[in-house]
């Protein structure tokens, strides 16, 4: 017995480092352009053609459900349009004149990718699809999402070639709903729901079509897509150790197997690192003509970066915060930045807040000083 153990002991020592070997290689995906992005940071893991315009099928629901939640209201009851009940694809069995409530109708919308169920919202939230699409462009640009334009809710693209986006814009728009929404995560990690069936005896029951919820460790999202021109599409995330990782394949054939091998790597490849503490000091300002000679300078937030074995001794820290500063000056009053990078690559900037108010000194301030300096003086004669 004793020498089995053994000999699995030496197997493990020599196989431990050929499996880490391994999971660090960057690994080959059957996808057109893939992705994965870090959550906190944004910064990219993982890429390939990142930056390529293709269709994104039912992906595109998950802008539709950002304009939903900024812009409409969970309680609203929604009443089914002729034209949201008939679209082709697929759907939630919606019909012409039904009344649902708008939480109902994103579930179905996630779920389900409910075509129906995006026109739907579409059409309650800006009067029709168009309309709708203008909403979805402009919030793609406030975020960033440069090479991105949308054309319908659902990602349906029969006869239609300007719906398209990029990897690297999809898992952009990803991250801002994370960052944005509770509701958005709370919906997208939902495995089943059962929502309203306006006459009917029974409830819909949805099942969410990301099969990662079920079989990733720590998959938390996000949506499924497929059209003929678009093939397979999903953006994934995934939450381990507090850190969540997103990523997107397109016209992949394999998506589930290329999804998982891609998060596999980004998660075995890049550890957290932490650099600075939520309200961590940085710097003592001196202050000029102020009631306090100096301040404490602190980040508003911390700053955990993805970061590579070989990649640790490249972290660096520039902070552009001045060496003194006129009085008053207020408490959590932004001061100045700090910018984290890995190289010449620029991880995250963090706002530095003063860590108390130092107000301006004035007459009644300084006749105080000069009388407590009296004061002291004849104290010491």
């Amino acid at each position: 017995m004793k020498k089995y153990v053994f000999l699995l002991l030496v197997l493990l020592i020599f196989i431990a480092p050929l499996y880490r070997a391994y999971a660090n290689e960057v690994p080959f995906v059957s996808a057109k352009a893939a992705i994965v992005m870090d959550q906190n940071t944004g910064r990219v893991l993982y890429e390939k053609n990142v930056h390529m315009k293709l269709p994104m099928a039912s992906t595109t629901k998950i802008m539709t459900l950002i304009i939903a939640l900024e812009k409409g209201n969970l309680k609203d009851i929604v009443t089914v349009s002729q034209k949201a009940a008939s679209i082709g694809g697929s759907s939630i069995w919606l019909s012409p004149g039904e009344k649902i409530d708008m939480e109902s109708l994103l579930y179905g919308l996630m779920l389900s990718s409910g075509n129906d169920a995006a026109t739907a919202i579409a059409e309650h939230i800006a009067g029709n699809v168009e309309n709708f699409a203008e909403m979805m462009n402009q919030k793609a640009k406030e975020i960033g999402a440069y090479n991105t334009h949308f054309v319908t809710p659902s990602g349906l693209d029969i006869g239609i070639d300007d719906h398209y986006t990029t990897a690297y814009d999809l898992a952009l728009i990803t991250r801002y709903a994370f960052l944005n929404y509770p509701k958005f995560a709370e919906i997208v990690s939902t495995k089943e729901k059962t929502i309203p069936w306006e006459g009917k005896e029974w409830d819909r029951y949805l099942r969410n079509k990301n099969k990662l919820l079920w079989i990733y460790e720590g998959a938390d999202g996000v949506k499924t897509g497929f059209t003929n021109k678009a093939g397979r599409c999903l953006v994934s995330s995934a939450t381990r150790e507090g850190r969540r990782l997103i990523a997107v394949v397109l016209n992949s054939p394999l998506m589930w197997e290329d999804s998982m091998k891609i998060l596999d790597y980004a998660f075995s490849k890049f550890k957290p690192f932490k650099v600075f503490e939520k309200g961590e000091i940085v710097k003592k300002v001196e202050i000029l003509k102020g009631k306090k000679k100096e301040i404490e300078v602190v980040v508003k937030e911390g700053c955990i970066v993805p970061v590579a074995e070989e990649e640790k001794d490249r972290v660096s820290i520039e902070l552009f915060i001045p060496d003194k500063l006129d009085a008053p000056v207020e408490k959590g009053e932004k001061v100045g930045w700090a910018v984290v990078k890995i190289g010449e690559e620029k991880i995250c900037e963090l706002d530095c807040i003063s860590l108390e108010k130092v107000g301006k000194q004035d007459f009644v301030y300084n006749f105080k000083r000069v009388i407590t300096k009296w004061v002291e003086i004849l104290k010491s004669s």
